[in-house]
């Protein structure tokens, strides 16, 4: 006997229905706030986590990321050194720094070579290299002989690349609107005054720019200043018993010594010696000749005076018969 189906009811398939229907706006709600949920959690863990980029202490799982720290300006560095090296041979040191600055990207800025008079060559060499080949490059150069003195300086530019790199796009900015006023003025005084003030401010626009090269020049390249000396040659040690010659050289020396001090008193001496054989001739040939005379003895006319008789001898008493 076949037995007859039913027919499905129309209501448990409505309610069905609606139940799906409920579930699916359920999810949809539910994805959605689990989205907003994993976004505030996602501030949340970077505000916790600071400057350093470590998690918070309530981050679990793959939900706290670390985040990239903040990229900094490059710095802008003026690298000088200055190097003094004691070698056996300048010349093969100098031609080898020269060539690992050549091979390093740099180059020869100044170079000068002078000899003493023992015949000692000195050589003092300016060198250009990339700021990232310096630290090899000096390592290098202090490694050719004995390193005697080393200095080395680093100065930060940046703020000045900065404020040079913010003036010149002011400074051109300026200059294009004092174009456009003169591309626009009807009078000729306007475009005389604005001609005046365009070639003002492209004066100092290139004053910008040349101070701009010359920073970049002096940020991409460092400076090393090279001092090479060749080493003094050792001289023997001589006989300390002085011999004849030695005696001689010694007393030669003494004599010269001597004479030297000979001519050094007689020099002092001289100006005064002068003076006196100045005063000695003016007395002689000026003041002598117009002092007075002593008068020498005239004669009378009655002649030359008597001269003074000698006295009597004294009469002596005379004998009898003695007759005058």
């Amino acid at each position: 006997m076949r037995t007859r189906r039913s027919a499905p009811r129309p209501a448990p398939a409505l309610a069905a229905l609606l139940l799906a229907a409920a579930l699916a706006l359920t999810g949809c709600s539910a994805g959605d706030d689990a989205s907003g949920g994993s976004n505030s959690a996602a501030h949340r863990g970077a505000d916790d986590k600071g400057v350093s980029g470590e998690a918070a202490p309530g981050g679990t799982g793959s939900g706290a990321k670390a985040t990239a720290p903040p990229k900094l300006a490059a710095s802008h560095i003026i690298r000088t050194a200055s190097l003094t090296v004691q070698v056996k041979d300048v010349s093969k040191a100098r031609d080898q720094a020269r060539t690992g600055v050549e091979n390093a990207g740099g180059y020869v800025g100044e170079e000068s070579t002078t000899r003493d008079a023992e015949g000692h060559e000195r050589t003092r060499v300016v060198l250009r290299v990339p700021v990232e080949k310096y630290d090899g490059v000096l390592a290098e150069l202090e490694g050719t002989g004995k390193l005697l003195d080393r200095s080395a300086k680093a100065e930060d530019v940046t703020d000045q690349v900065v404020d040079v790199e913010s003036r010149i796009t002011t400074q051109r900015a300026s200059v294009a609107r004092i174009r456009e006023l003169m591309d626009r003025a009807t009078k000729l005084s306007d475009v005389v005054t604005l001609e005046g003030e365009l070639s003002t401010r492209q004066a100092d626009l290139e004053s910008l720019l040349a101070r701009q090269k010359s920073l970049k020049d002096r940020t991409s390249l460092a400076t090393i200043t090279l001092s090479l000396s060749e080493t003094p040659v050792k001289k023997e040690a001589e006989d300390d018993d002085p011999g004849f010659v030695d005696a001689l050289a010694g007393g030669w020396s003494a004599f010269v010594t001597m004479l030297r001090w000979l001519a050094v008193a007689f020099g002092a001496v001289l100006p005064f010696a002068a003076v006196a054989a100045l005063l000695v001739l003016l007395w002689l040939r000026v003041v002598r000749p117009r002092l007075p005379r002593r008068p020498a003895p005239t004669a009378t006319a009655l002649g030359p005076l008597p001269t003074a008789r000698p006295a009597p001898e004294a009469a002596q008493p005379r004998t009898p018969g003695e007759r005058d």
